[in-house]
């Protein structure tokens, strides 16, 4: 247990600052899964759409260090790679 003032500030630093990490993770995770699924249902324009809106939510959580930045350069690549192919 935190003993200083210092130290109990800090860890009340760190909670909230779990808190809203987490938040971004998990919003995050949920505009892949929505490219995810249009591209498992073969709808491109869907795809296409869910990408655009995805993408600087991926860079944005880059931004705020739950990715590296090449993870997250790796992660739109590799989905708008996926989205290209998709039949018209």
């Amino acid at each position: 247990m935190a003993n200083t003032r210092s130290a109990k500030k800090a860890i009340r630093k760190i909670e909230r600052r779990t808190i809203e990490n987490n938040n971004r993770r998990t919003r995050m995770r949920t505009f892949i899964k929505r490219v995810e699924t249009a591209i498992a249902e073969g709808d491109r324009t869907g795809a296409t759409e869910a990408l655009r809106v995805a993408e600087p939510e991926i860079m944005r959580a880059a931004g705020h260090g739950l990715l590296h930045k090449n993870t997250a350069s790796r992660k739109v690549s590799r989905l708008s790679k996926r989205v290209r192919v998709i039949p018209a």
